[in-house]
């Protein structure tokens, strides 16, 4: 398996784009999935200066309904017209961010592309084949980000705290390894690699996502304290991580040191085969 990030907060490679989102292209034996598609048509941009052909995608993956994540959706509904579009089914419900002025700015996803026939609406749980599976319906409170304070979605006319009943996660398993994707874990990664846990009853090798650690519209960090029970959670599950778009440097820079190699930072243009590292 060979994962490769076209969009992310930082990049590698001075030819290639950076933004405050994130895109991944994942190839199994049996796939070519995208994982999100950024804030824009920046992932379509880097993916052709990565030899990246989308159009060959036959499975995307949109983690949860706020535009970082699936900003790019009509871009790549635009390029590829046979791929399945798997969205958890409150995925398209309107979500916003409390600025510091107080206004709320719509941050979710662009209701003209409804209805489209590539899209598949999930529920908490979903096993697509073999290989791949969609999970959602945390229940932990464990260290949730203080950054979900600022998030809202509307129930009627009322807005209320973002309960992320539309984040999803996934889940690839290849030559018995398991290997676990998360957008931007604002359900706390914790309460994430728990719920995994107690639906499979072991833990994947391989955790791979942001961990909502900095909050951007206010450009806060999280309470180190917290940062550092989620590190001592992580390092002590045995899993290997791969980081990333919300978790910011400062949180990933105390995780680093809390966690050595068991962590480690994935920019836009990097890339990980995975059976090299496991």
């Amino acid at each position: 398996m060979i994962i490769k990030v076209m969009a992310e907060n930082t990049s590698s490679a001075k030819d290639l784009g950076c933004e405050h989102g994130l895109s991944l292209y994942i190839e199994t034996p049996k796939h070519k999935i995208l994982f999100d598609t950024g804030a824009g048509a920046l992932f379509y941009e880097n993916a052709v200066k990565m030899n990246i052909n989308l159009s060959a995608v036959d499975l995307a993956v949109i983690s949860h309904g706020h535009n970082d994540h699936g900003g790019g959706l009509k871009t790549f509904l635009g390029i590829n017209s046979k791929a399945t579009v798997y969205l958890h089914y409150k995925a398209f419900e309107n979500h916003y961010a409390l600025r510091p002025n107080g206004e709320k700015d719509y941050i979710g996803l662009d209701q003209t592309l409804l209805p489209n026939q590539q899209f598949v609406f999930c529920g908490d749980r979903l096993a697509i084949d073999e290989e791949i599976e969609l999970f959602s319906g945390i229940k932990g409170t464990k260290l949730l980000p203080s950054g979900n304070a600022t998030l809202l979605m509307i129930n009627g006319q009322e807005f209320l705290p973002d309960d992320f009943g539309h984040e999803q996660n996934l889940i690839i398993k290849e030559n018995g390894k398991t290997i676990l994707i998360a957008g931007c874990a604002h359900s706390g990664i914790v309460n994430i690699v728990e719920q995994f846990h107690k639906d499979k009853g072991y833990l994947p090798d391989l955790v791979i996502g942001g961990f909502h650690l900095y909050n951007q519209g206010k450009k806060e960090n999280e309470n180190p304290a917290v940062v550092k029970e989620v590190g001592e959670f992580l390092v002590n599950s045995n899993a290997m991580y791969y980081t990333c778009h919300c978790t910011g440097i400062e949180p990933y820079n105390q995780l680093k040191s809390l966690m050595g190699e068991k962590i480690a930072y994935l920019s836009t243009g990097d890339q990980i085969e995975i059976l090299k590292i496991l």
